[in-house]
């Protein structure tokens, strides 16, 4: 049959292991990769075209290479993916700023040169160099974290979930919390806030409504099992209308009345007033200290512009006994995390100089005029390098902030719109997708966008060069595909 003619001659297009491992591209990876590893993979990748071969309708074969020559470059590639790292840099142009599917926050330059400069020596790390004995691993941070928000003490743990999971325990556990029925939130990958209380052995006390919850509400759910009030802030949603909620100032005098401390998680932790910036309010940590709360957990990683981490301030006495709680070294952070969070939290002294050297307050704060004069240089850099098919152009938008923080929020913003004559848009997205670097952008209908507000500077030229190779390998390999014939896929004589 036609069919078994085409599939035998897809297969002996196919080249041996030994022949593979002689071409110069693969001579290229392994100069870097352990034989017998290499070896593995080509095996494997080989085999997968066999089976893909024998077993997929011709027509959605799609254009595989129709000689041991040109097979070669195919299986380079698909075997240099299968023993390089799995974690790899790529090129978030989606405009989400905390994005947390691709890493959240990006570090301040000081940052990384501060894990650099900890990551190869020994350090301090729990050494007091003036008494010569062992000392603590959160020194490095607490007096930073305390001057800067007037906290009296402080610690930090590995995410802000654990920094929730470990506060609840020290302080409620075999006791009742008294929490908000609008406050109960998700975040992603459906982790809930009863889900950590219910871990952390403390019981939910559910009150108010979700759209209404009063003073009164929290005062009379108080009983003698009572051994916190939490407030949570809705970082990822908001209910919007018909709505009233309890401020943290008055919960924090009927805790007082009644003896019972107070606890605010803030999510995506805040130091400086984005209000400053023409930005929406969000509230910050140095305000829930000044409300009274005794407790304030929040993410070193979202707002704030660190590693991840999750941060707890409050009362000394409240926060010495988290620190002491067994948990505490389960969730504890390791030296890295110390480095990067020491050297993001000392550029908070200055607001202004802060919002220039942190990524995420950088692209939070970058106007909408900036972000056109970015565009259009960059539509005209990538115009002198794609093909004359990528129809490119300039378009207002509007970028998010992603992570839990400022759900509402929009910002303006300038993108570049591209689509290939003739292309469906999923097939430009894909091949951007597998490219080195990666390019993650978002479809809108029939067109890919790409808001630079989350490129930088120095990405940009890399960005380019990345859409216009990815045009010309889509349109070689539209050139080159040979779809069978009506009669091959089995159709009539």
């Amino acid at each position: 049959m036609e069919i078994d003619r085409a599939r035998k001659s897809l297969l002996q297009s196919l080249p041996s292991v030994e022949e593979t491992l002689q071409s110069a591209p693969f001579q290229e990876i392994d100069a870097f990769v352990p034989r017998a590893e290499l070896v593995s993979a080509l095996r494997a990748s080989l085999e997968e075209a066999r089976n893909k071969i024998l077993v997929s309708p011709l027509s959605q074969l799609g254009p595989l290479p129709r000689s041991k020559k040109d097979w070669i470059p195919h299986l380079h590639q698909e075997v240099k993916r299968k023993v390089s790292p799995s974690l790899i840099p790529l090129i978030n142009a989606t405009g989400v700023i905390i994005h947390t599917n691709l890493g959240r926050s990006l570090l301040a330059q000081e940052a990384l040169e501060a894990l650099q400069r900890i990551a190869s020596h020994y350090s301090n790390l729990e050494f007091h160099l003036e008494e010569g004995k062992r000392g603590s691993r959160y020194v490095h941070v607490e007096d930073l974290l305390c001057r800067l928000t007037g906290a009296e003490a402080a610690t930090v743990v590995n995410n802000n979930a654990g920094a929730v999971l470990l506060a609840l325990n020290t302080l409620a556990r075999g006791g009742e919390v008294i929490v908000s029925r609008g406050e109960l939130v998700e975040i992603g990958g459906s982790f809930r806030m009863p889900d950590v209380m219910a871990q952390s052995g403390a019981r939910l006390v559910e009150v108010g409504t979700t759209n209404k919850t009063h003073p009164r509400d929290y005062e009379e759910a108080i009983g003698p099992d009572t051994a916190l009030l939490l407030k949570v802030h809705t970082s990822n949603f908001r209910i919007l209308g018909f709505t009233q909620s309890v401020p943290l100032g008055q919960l924090v005098e009927l805790g007082r009345r009644h003896g019972i401390p107070v606890m605010e998680d803030l999510g995506s932790g805040c130091l400086v007033d984005l209000r400053m910036w023409g930005l929406e309010a969000e509230p910050t940590v140095q305000e829930s200290l000044r409300a009274g709360a005794d407790v304030v957990t929040f993410s070193g990683d979202k707002l704030l512009g660190g590693p991840q981490a999750g941060l707890i301030l409050g009362r000394r006495r409240f926060i010495e006994g988290i620190r002491q709680n067994p948990l505490n070294r389960a969730l504890r952070i390791d030296k890295l995390t110390l480095a990067a969070l020491e050297a993001t939290l000392r550029l908070y002294w200055d607001p202004f100089r802060v919002i220039r050297r942190i990524p995420t307050l950088r692209m939070l704060t970058t106007g909408p005029e900036e972000l056109r004069r970015r565009a259009l240089r960059a539509a005209r850099g990538l115009r002198k390098k794609a093909p004359t098919s990528l129809i490119i152009r300039v378009l207002e938008d509007r970028s998010k902030v992603g992570g839990g923080a400022l759900p509402l929020l929009e910002l303006p913003t300038w993108v570049l719109s591209l689509r290939l004559e003739e292309m469906e848009v999923s097939r430009l997205d894909r091949e951007l997708r597998s490219s080195s670097p990666p390019v993650i952008g978002r479809i809108h209908k029939d067109e890919l966008r790409l808001d630079l507000r989350t490129v930088s500077q120095r990405e940009t030229p890399l960005l380019i060069q990345t859409v216009a190779s990815a045009c010309r390998r889509l349109l070689d390999s539209s050139s080159q595909a040979d779809p069978p014939s009506s009669e091959a896929e089995g159709g009539r004589p």
